[in-house]
């Protein structure tokens, strides 16, 4: 078997763990996200995503590493069971908190996730980012409402608009691939305006016009509004502004007739 001379065994030596030969072939590229799936060795599937001194492993399911804290799914889970049996016990959610360690702790496990839907994204497979999104989104919901220091609550905050954007791409994808373009135009719209609300909360509307997360999701729609078939309304408001610019009065009058009765309709 090979070894590596290694300091940390009693003899000297361990069996090898280099993993020079699983990396072969499959270079860093800098400023891209490289992720594959691969089959391990229990015969289950696994990410791996490509790292400059290595990789990260993750299960396709449950916790990233494969870890049951306190036998939970996640750390998140045993706080929402937490505080579940603190509602049966007491009859209100009042007095249930969150210590720095165990905000601390919902961060760290947070990243865990981060890593994955970005691996997902990138493979296409949008089910499994919608829900490690969607589960991470409650992680800020529950920080920020139980959390005991103001910075556990505040400081993940600032991924909101990131993290809705990611949920808004996958939930749209998936209806984008069954050419429900409609729905997919309603969850981006949705997405931006769940965006708005955070940036308003924290007084911050102009940065809401710049934000990158917006941007993405704008042009989305505008990939997603060519396979919509045309809004009546919308060009009969149009052909209204026209006739009133020409002076075609007439022609005005009966477009004012069918945007209201197309109004009356809805």
């Amino acid at each position: 078997m090979p070894v590596d001379k290694s300091s940390s065994g009693k003899s000297g030596w361990l069996p090898s763990k280099d993993i020079s030969s699983i990396l072969q072939g499959w270079d860093y590229e800098p400023g891209t996200i490289n992720v594959r799936k691969v089959i391990g060795a229990n015969g289950t599937p696994k990410l791996q995503m490509r790292l400059d001194l290595g990789l990260l492993q993750m299960e396709t399911d449950g916790r990233p590493d494969g870890q049951r804290p306190h036998g939970c799914e996640s750390l998140l889970e045993f706080h929402d069971q937490r505080l579940k049996e603190h509602k049966e016990r007491n009859g209100t959610e009042l007095g249930f908190h969150l210590t720095p360690a165990q905000c601390q702790n919902l961060r760290e496990e947070t990243l865990m996730y981060h890593n994955r839907y970005l691996s997902l994204f990138v493979l296409g497979e949008y089910a499994g980012v919608a829900r490690d999104t969607a589960r991470n989104l409650r992680v800020l919901d529950l920080c920020g409402k139980y959390a005991i220091d103001d910075h556990d609550r505040l400081v993940l905050e600032q991924y909101r608009p990131y993290i809705v954007m990611m949920y808004t791409r996958a939930t749209a994808a998936i209806e984008v691939e069954q050419e429900n373009y409609s729905e997919a135009m309603l969850i981006v719209r949705n997405g931006l305006r769940e965006i708005k609300r955070f940036f308003m909360r924290f007084e911050q509307i102009e940065a809401y016009r710049q934000a990158n997360e917006v941007r993405i999701l704008k042009k989305l729609a505008s990939e997603i509004r060519v396979h919509l078939p045309p809004d009546p309304m919308r060009q009969l408001k149009k052909d209204l502004q026209r006739a009133l610019k020409d002076e075609k009065y007439e022609e005005a009058a009966r477009l004012r007739d069918e945007i209201a009765r197309l109004e009356a309709l809805f």
